[in-house]
Order: structure tokens, then sequence, then C-alpha cells
């Protein structure tokens, strides 16, 4: 059988973490399953999920934890989820001047909806012409399948013009 662990982890960003960590998962054979990692502010920061043989997982997780000169992690054991209902995926991406709240203000209102956030990416950047700060996002979610589109998008277009940001939504495959 097999354990699955989902680690955290942030650091000082600098080359060979990713290897550490690869060659510390691969010495208790386990398997890197998937992973979103990035930097930030001169952070290295990830989320990774791994399983391993449950004769290894005890040992895989106190090497983990010895990393912890290098490294700080979170290691959490997870089951093998059952499967979830049926949904859709949407995108939704958003663009516009940046101000404190606009994530607050639409995860609230996703939340409200009975919409669940998958992935998030935001950045910040100079818009174009004003050089003012842009706020962009992008967003995957998982939407129940008896969700009423059309009242979903006229929530989130609302939401748009109090926020004064350009909000759309497509279908994902």
């Amino acid at each position: 059988m097999a354990t699955y662990l989902v680690l955290t982890i942030i650091g000082d960003d600098k080359p060979g973490l990713v290897g550490l960590l690869s060659e510390t998962i691969s010495r208790h054979s386990g398997n890197w399953l998937e992973s979103n990692m990035s930097h930030l502010a001169g952070k290295f920061a990830g989320i990774l999920r791994v399983s391993v043989g449950d004769d290894e997982a005890d040992a895989l997780v106190a090497d983990l934890q010895g990393l912890s000169s290098v490294l700080k992690l979170v290691v959490e054991k997870v089951s093998m989820a059952e499967p979830a209902p049926r949904q859709r995926s949407l995108r939704l991406t958003l663009v516009g001047n940046d101000r404190p709240g606009i994530v607050r203000e639409i995860s609230r209102a996703l939340a409200q909806a009975g919409v669940n956030v998958e992935e998030l990416t935001t950045q910040i950047s100079s818009a174009p012409m004003s050089g003012e700060p842009l706020f962009q996002a992008q967003a995957e979610l998982k939407v129940p399948m008896d969700l009423d589109s059309a009242a979903l998008q006229g929530r989130l277009e609302q939401l748009a013009d109090d926020l004064i940001v350009e909000i759309s939504l497509a279908s994902i495959g």
C-alpha cells in the first residue's frame, strides 16, 4: 500500500532546493506526483504531493523534517479522497487597478455560490499607459453542475463594477 504526503515548503531561494527534495524522496523510493512551486520575494515556496510505500513513510517524513536547516516544511499524511461529485471547471480572469480587498470580495462571492477555487495565480504589473499598479488574477474554479452560470456571471459582473475591474468566466474543457 502507499502513503500519500502533502508538503508545504518555504525557504531562502537558492540553487539545489528542488534537487534536495527530490533526492530525499527518491532515497525512500517515493514518487513525486504533483507540485506547484514559485519564487516569491526572495523565497522559494511550494506545495508538493508525494506517494511512498507504507514501510518507508515514517522514515521519509523524518528525513524531510531533517531538512529544517534549509527549508521550513509542513508534512501532512493524506488519504486518497473519494471521487468528487461531478463539477464543471471554469477559468476566471480578472484585471484592474490594484487596491486592497479584490481577492477578499471575489472569493467571498464565489464561496457564497458554492464555487471552489482550485488554483489561483495573481500578480501586480505596471499598467501600459499610466504605469499605475495593475492587479491580474487567474483562477481555476470547480462549479457544482446545478449552479446557474448566468446568475454567477451576473453576480461577478456586478462585483466587477463595484471593484472597477474586468472579470471574465470561460469553460475549461
